[in-house]
């Protein structure tokens, strides 16, 4: 099997993740500017090559099997490294100092990023940066397909610990918000019960912060009576705290400037728990690019300055 992939070429791999797209010959030839039956020879070499049948031929198109969508991920995985080779070397061919891709969750990590892009591209004009922010089951799955280069964030399962390395960055609180115009704003001796019988705005299931408010109001006996709203945008949630009396569970570095701004209100209620620990989370046994190198520095420099000063 080792000698049969060391025969598949460059333009196999194209193929085969145009293929992927399309599920159809027809389709794949004209991306590929080459005939239909063109198109039929590579497949049939590859299949020849890695001596296995990878796609089902149906009526209209065709189908991966099971040996198809393996491969499929790895003509994505590999055409993804040759991309990004391509484009580091053209950056430090021409005086720069490469591409670095980066995943974030929102809250403190947020701030964290901005303050170490800041930083970054004051030791490094040329470094051109590419800033996704997206929640933590997400991110990890782009950090596995190399779409991301590294992610800050948190594991949210047991099993990534075997694939990713993890190291501790920073602590985060949370905090009950709603709209400035909310009854409970300014009250006294707020209970959790009384909460429960409020309509709420909250993260996807899948989010730690989502899991966290389960945990308290599931510890308590609790179960939101009123309406649930789920939104993984903060920007939606405060839209609509703004105009509804729904709460929100959310970040507390998050919602600080909205509230020092006058755009929300913190809801006086004390909580049992925080969110778990976020940190660096970059692909196991992968030495770094000088770029992600000279970024995870400063990353580590900053988080270690904030904690100090609490």
């Amino acid at each position: 099997m080792a000698q049969a992939c060391g025969r598949l070429r460059f333009r196999h791999l194209q193929f085969l993740d145009i293929l992927g797209q399309t599920r159809n010959l027809r389709l794949t030839a004209e991306q590929m500017h080459i005939t239909q039956p063109a198109a039929t020879k590579i497949l049939m070499d590859i299949e020849q090559i890695l001596e296995a049948r990878l796609f089902d031929r149906l009526s209209r198109g065709m189908r991966p099997n099971e040996l198809g969508l393996f491969t499929l991920r790895y003509a994505g995985v590999a055409l993804a490294g040759h991309r990004k080779f391509v484009d580091e070397f053209n950056a430090l061919r021409h005086g720069g100092h490469g591409h670095l891709t980066i995943g974030a969750i929102t809250g403190s990590a947020a701030h964290l990023l901005m303050a170490s892009v800041a930083e970054i591209q004051r030791l490094r004009p040329l470094l051109v940066l590419k800033i996704l922010e997206q929640s933590s089951d997400q991110l990890v799955v782009w950090l596995a397909e190399r779409k991301i280069d590294l992610m800050i964030g948190r594991f949210t399962d047991e099993a990534q610990k075997a694939q990713f390395q993890y190291e501790r960055l920073a602590s985060e609180q949370l905090q009950v918000v709603a709209g400035v115009d909310h009854p409970l704003r300014g009250a006294l001796d707020l209970e959790l019960t009384q909460l429960a019988h409020w309509p709420w705005i909250l993260y996807p299931t899948s989010t730690a912060v989502r899991r966290v408010c389960d945990d308290i109001f599931g510890r308590n006996g609790l179960a939101l009576a009123c309406g649930v709203v789920e939104t993984p945008s903060f920007l939606f949630a405060l839209e609509l705290m703004q105009r509804t009396d729904m709460l929100s569970l959310q970040p507390a570095a998050l919602v600080d400037k909205y509230v020092k701004k006058g755009l929300l209100a913190r809801i006086p209620v004390e909580l049992p728990d925080r969110l778990p620990d976020y940190g660096l989370i970059t692909r196991l046994d992968e030495p770094p690019t000088p770029a992600a190198q000279a970024f995870t520095d400063v990353l580590r420099t900053l988080a270690g300055t904030a904690a100090e000063t609490g």
